[in-house]
């Protein structure tokens, strides 16, 4: 009965041993970083030669031509020319020799990397594997993803804070001491990771900062790390301050980089505070759900497309002071439109052919830099032939006219949008649509 129970136990033993195995084996998690020590093939010999027709041929041969399929996506993602490459190559030369020896070491962070996705697994049970490229880019990115792809820019993602960087933009050097890029190499991996993992994204700007401060949130909570952007403690400490700016940009496309991967240009300086809300948003619904493994799929797997199902996210959070839909229709009352045509009445079937030039009067004064005329619904062949060289604004830019060539009998469309108001808030497109007397 002994002997039995004894086996019992082995093969019991042996059965939770070969699934942990297999489980192990399973997500074990897949990095590649051939690029690198080709780059530094390249490298040494592009800075032998001044020859910029044997340099750019010695790029392709030694670095592009020999592209593992990360390197590729980067190029792609980023769209990084030769030009590029080679410009980086050749005008950093203190910065590259300091920071060479990290990126040849990209073996030393996998098992730290390695460990961080594990949490992320636990956390996120549907996580499906994804492989890490380490590349060589031209300062782009630290990290970005192409489907199941992680493609880490090792120039800037394994800088240490001993690496040389006067030579650098000016714009470029603050980056490698507010962010510690080595010191949180794995925590961007993991940022990486979870996007690709999320849904497409919706290029306006409340989706991307979700979309973002998803990754930063679940990076955080799976790994126990604190974020190195700066811009989620600055949020913290300044939130009325930083929603109430958000709340002026929501809606106007130009200023995005503002708070996504650009220099902040507005009066708060601080970069990429997009994240802060994005964050600030994950947080507090995760913080807020009775099944906390729900809210984290929820937040991961979020269809962007599906405008009622961020907004429910959103408004649960009570971070923007209106629900969504009520912000966006103050927007859409609040934007600029045209109030009429000076030569005739919009949907006119009787304009004179010999009209040659067509007025628009705005509710109110624009910026009197953008404009945009284009076909409508009917396309190419019912645009009149406009004469370019006579556009222009009125005295007080709450005009704009153009001159045009019409044709007795014939149908025409304009579609007036891209005009701005003095704020940035865009028009109300516009169909100009008519008929000539025959």
């Amino acid at each position: 009965m002994k002997h039995s129970t004894l086996r019992y136990l082995i093969t019991l033993l042996a059965f939770f041993s070969a699934f942990t195995a297999c489980e192990h084996e399973h997500f074990k998690q897949e990095f590649v970083s051939t690029d690198v020590a080709n780059f530094w093939k390249a490298y040494d010999q592009i800075n032998q030669t001044e020859d910029t027709l044997l340099q750019e041929q010695l790029l392709k041969e030694l670095y592009l031509d020999k592209a593992s399929p990360g390197l590729k996506d980067l190029i792609a993602v980023k769209r990084y020319t030769n030009k590029d490459f080679l410009t980086g190559i050749t005008s950093y030369p203190e910065f590259w020799s300091s920071v060479k020896a990290n990126t040849l070491k990209t073996k030393d962070h996998q098992k730290a990397i390695n460990a961080d996705i594990e949490k992320l697994k636990k956390l996120y049970p549907d996580l499906d594997p994804a492989t890490i490229y380490f590349t060589i880019g031209a300062f782009r990115s630290n990290g970005t993803i192409k489907g199941k792809n992680v493609l880490i820019s090792s120039e800037l993602a394994l800088a240490s804070n001993d690496v040389k960087v006067q030579e650098l933009p000016e714009w470029r050097q603050p980056f490698f001491a507010d962010y510690k890029p080595l010191e949180n190499l794995a925590l961007l991996c993991t940022h990486e990771y979870i996007h690709t993992q999320q849904n497409e994204l919706v290029e306006n700007l409340l989706s991307t900062c979700l979309y973002e401060g998803v990754a930063e949130f679940v990076s955080c909570k799976a790994t126990g790390k604190a974020s190195n952007s700066p811009a989620i403690s600055f949020g913290k400490q300044n939130e009325k301050k930083v929603v109430n700016k958000f709340l002026e940009d929501l809606y106007v496309a130009e200023n995005m980089y503002n708070w996504l991967w650009g220099e902040n240009r507005n009066e708060l300086k601080v970069r990429d505070l997009g994240y802060y809300i994005g964050y600030e948003i994950s947080e507090r619904y995760y913080e807020q759900a009775t099944d906390k493994t729900l809210a984290i799929k929820e937040l991961i797997e979020l269809d962007y497309h599906d405008e009622n199902e961020v907004e429910r996210i959103v408004d649960a959070t009570n971070l923007l002071p209106k629900p969504v839909q009520q912000l966006y229709d103050e927007y859409e009352n609040s934007r600029p439109t045209v109030k009429a045509i000076k030569e005739f009445e919009n949907g006119s079937k009787e304009v004179d052919p010999s009209t040659k030039s067509i007025s628009l009067t705005f509710s109110e004064p624009l910026n009197g830099l953008n404009t945009g005329l284009d076909f409508g619904p009917l396309g190419k062949e019912v645009y009149p032939k406009v004469d370019n060289s006579t556009r222009k604004w009125g005295a007080d830019n709450a005009s704009y006219s153009f001159g045009v060539s019409l044709e007795a009998g014939k149908k025409y469309q304009i579609q007036v949008s891209n005009f701005r108001s003095e704020k940035g808030l865009r028009l109300k497109p516009y169909l100009i649509e008519f008929e000539t007397k025959k």
